[in-house]
C-alpha cells in the first residue's frame, strides 16, 4: 500500500487519481472479520472506485430476502404496537409546510448554516483567500451537499424499510413498518422539494453512503437490514437532522426538520426493539461479532461521508490535496459538532442493542470515534421530546 510519504512525492495530477482509491482500500480493510470483508467488498468496489452513484443513470441492485408471513396475525410485539399508534397519530402532509417562505442560501442575514461553519482561517493558511461573499457560496454550497446526502439516504430508508416490512419476524413489525415506508416517501418529497425549488440545486450521491446502502439493500439478513437502515443510517441522521434544526436560521428548513425528526425518533425506537432481544440473546458468538465488526465498518464510512468531496471537487480540487481539505473538514466547528452529535446519538443504541463490547472499543478508539461516546441512548425519546430538548440546549 502507498504511504503518504510516497504520495506527497507524485505529481498532483496523479496523486488527485490515486488518492480516492488508496482511501477507499483503507476504509474496506479496517475490519479482518473475513465474512465482513465478503459482505462489504462487492459494495466497496461499486460504490468507492466504480462509484455507481455519479453515473448519471438509475442504478440497480439485486435484493434477496425471505419475506416471512404469519396467518395467524398475533399480538406479538406491544412496544411495536404502541410505536404504529403512535406513527398513525402523527402522519402529517409534506404539502402542508410553509413553502411560500422566501430561501436565498446566500443571504447573511438568515443562514442555511452559520457563517463560522467551515474553518476559513485554516483555508487561508493553505493560499486558499475567500471574499465574504465567496464564503457565504461556499456555506451555501456546503449546506446543498449535506441536505442533497439527506435527500439519497431517505431515498435508501425509503427502499429498505419496504424490505424490512416484508422480512421482519414480528406482525407488529410489518404493520409499523408500513407506517415508516409511508414517513420515507414523505421525506424524500420534502427535502427534494427543498432543494428543487430554494436552493436549485442537487449533489450527487456521496461514495462512501452509496456503499452503506448498496450492502444493506443486497444483504439477505433481516436483521442485517434493521441494523443498517434503523440503527445506523437512521440513528446517524437523527443526530444530523438535529444539529442542523439547531444551527439554521431559515424558518421553513427548520419546520421540515423538526417534523421529520419526530419520525426519525420513531424509527431509531423501532430498530433498537427489534434487534435487543435477538443481539443479546439469539445470535452465536460468532454472529455477534461479525455485527459488530459489520456496525464498526458503516460507522468508518459514515464518519468519511461528511468528508464532503463532492464540494472539494467543485471547488477546490485544483487547489490543494484531497488530504488537505480532509483535515480542513476535520478541524471545521461545524462539521465537527455534526460528528459529536451524531455519534453520541448512534453508540448509547449499539450499547443496547449488544454491538459495544470491550473487544470493539479498540478500534473504535484507534480511529478517533471513541471520543464521541458519551451520549445518551434516544430510543425511548418521542420526537416531541427531542425538539423540546434540541430547542432548550
Amino acid at each position: 500500500m502507498l504511504t503518504d510519504k510516497v504520495l506527497e512525492n507524485l505529481p498532483q495530477s496523479i496523486r488527485r487519481r490515486v488518492e480516492p482509491y488508496i482511501e477507499a482500500v483503507q476504509v474496506m480493510t479496517e475490519t479482518s472479520n473475513p465474512k465482513v470483508l465478503r459482505s462489504m467488498a462487492g459494495s466497496g468496489v461499486r460504490g468507492l472506485i466504480l462509484q455507481r452513484g455519479k453515473q448519471g443513470v438509475p442504478v440497480t441492485m439485486p435484493s434477496n430476502h425471505r419475506s416471512y408471513f404469519d396467518w395467524t396475525y398475533p399480538n406479538d410485539q406491544p412496544e411495536m404496537r404502541e410505536l404504529y399508534e403512535r406513527a398513525k397519530e402523527q402522519q402529517w402532509n409534506g404539502a402542508d409546510l410553509p413553502w411560500d417562505i422566501d430561501v436565498d442560501p446566500e443571504n447573511p442575514e438568515v443562514p442555511i448554516i452559520p457563517p463560522e461553519f467551515m474553518s476559513y482561517d485554516e483555508l487561508r493558511d493553505m493560499g486558499i483567500k475567500l471574499t465574504e461573499l465567496e464564503k457565504r457560496r461556499l456555506n451555501a454550497s456546503v449546506a446543498t451537499w449535506m441536505l442533497s446526502q439527506f435527500l439519497h439516504g431517505e431515498q435508501g430508508a425509503l427502499l429498505a424499510a419496504a424490505q424490512v416490512t416484508e422480512a421482519v419476524q414480528f406482525f407488529d413489525g410489518k404493520l409499523y413498518g408500513a407506517t415508516q415506508v409511508v414517513d420515507e416517501a414523505r421525506h424524500v418529497e420534502v427535502f427534494h422539494r427543498y432543494l428543487d425549488t430554494k436552493m436549485n440545486k442537487l449533489y450527487q450521491i456521496n461514495d462512501n453512503l452509496f456503499v452503506i446502502i448498496d450492502a444493506l439493500i443486497q444483504d439477505s439478513r433481516w436483521d442485517m437490514k434493521f441494523l443498517g437502515m434503523q440503527i445506523m443510517v437512521e440513528g446517524l441522521a437523527l443526530g444530523a437532522f438535529g444539529t442542523l434544526y439547531q444551527m439554521t436560521s431559515e424558518p421553513l428548513l427548520r419546520e421540515l426538520l423538526r417534523k421529520v425528526i419526530q419520525d426519525e425518533a420513531r424509527h431509531v425506537h423501532y430498530g433498537v426493539i427489534a434487534l435487543r432481544e435477538h443481539f443479546n440473546h439469539e445470535l452465536s458468538e460468532a454472529e455477534q461479532r461479525e455485527r459488530e465488526d459489520w456496525a464498526f465498518e458503516v460507522a468508518l464510512l459514515m464518519r468519511n461521508r461528511f468528508l464532503s468531496y463532492e464540494v472539494y471537487e467543485e471547488w477546490f480540487e485544483h487547489k490543494i490535496s484531497r488530504k488537505q481539505w480532509a483535515h480542513m473538514i476535520s478541524h471545521s466547528p461545524g462539521f465537527e459538532l455534526f460528528r459529536q452529535t451524531m455519534f453520541q446519538r448512534l453508540v448509547p443504541n449499539l450499547r443496547e442493542i449488544g454491538l459495544l463490547s470491550d473487544r470493539i472499543k479498540p478500534h473504535y478508539e484507534r480511529v478517533g470515534l471513541m471520543k464521541y461516546f458519551n451520549g445518551r441512548s434516544a430510543d425511548h425519546m418521542s420526537g416531541d421530546q427531542m425538539i423540546a430538548e434540541l430547542d432548550a440546549a
